[in-house]
Parts: C-alpha cells; structure tokens; sequence
C-alpha cells in the first residue's frame, strides 16, 4: 500500500512523508481514546465503524485488513512497521472494556486483533 518509493526514514527510524501509512504524527499518542464509547460486549458495529472512520483517516487501514504486510528485519521500513503496529495495537486496547482487552493482549498484530 506504499506509493512504490522506499519510504524515507529520519535517524530515529520514524518516517517523515506525512502521506506514508507508516508516519506517526507528533501529537499521535498511545493511550488516545478516538470512539464515543469504548467496545463493550455487544456494541462492536457502531464500535467498529467509527474506529475503521479513525484508522482511515490516520492512513492506517492496512494494518488491519492486511494490505500493508510485515517487511522483513532487514527491510529498512521494518521499524516504521513496527512503530505503526504497536501505536494500532495501542489505540485499540485502549478503546476496548478490560474483558475484551486482555482477551487479545498477546495478540502479535493490530491485525490479529
């Protein structure tokens, strides 16, 4: 799902193109709650629809319906990757009731979850 350039990366390993799936903007954060209300049991289409509406516009849909595939190790977008995934993996534990969240703490991906 990238443009087909290698994304470019600054010394820290973040990725500076704005455009790419793989930027994190500054004011991005692990613990942003970004739905009215928070997945409870039997709440997961409306749930699920505004954190699709969220991800889309973070430009992080590929994470979670897998058009953005894990790069090997040696990639050089491999942490950007892995940046991306743990910040997902972040927003959606943090929008989900505590049942639900540690039923996938150990999920290896945002999209696993």
């Amino acid at each position: 799902m990238t443009s087909g350039k290698e994304e470019e990366t600054n010394n820290n390993g973040g990725v500076s193109d704005d455009t790419s799936p793989y930027y994190i903007h500054a004011s991005d954060y692990p613990r942003q709650l970004h739905v009215s209300d928070i997945l409870t049991d039997g709440y997961y289409n409306d749930w699920s629809q505004e954190m699709l509406n969220f991800l889309f516009a973070k430009n992080k849909v590929g994470f979670i319906d897998g058009t953005i595939k894990k790069p090997k190790s040696n990639n050089p977008t491999h942490m950007a990757w892995m940046r991306s995934g743990a910040m997902i993996k972040c927003w959606l534990h943090t929008a989900m009731e505590k049942e639900i969240r540690t039923s996938v703490k150990y999920a290896a991906s945002a999209q696993d979850i």
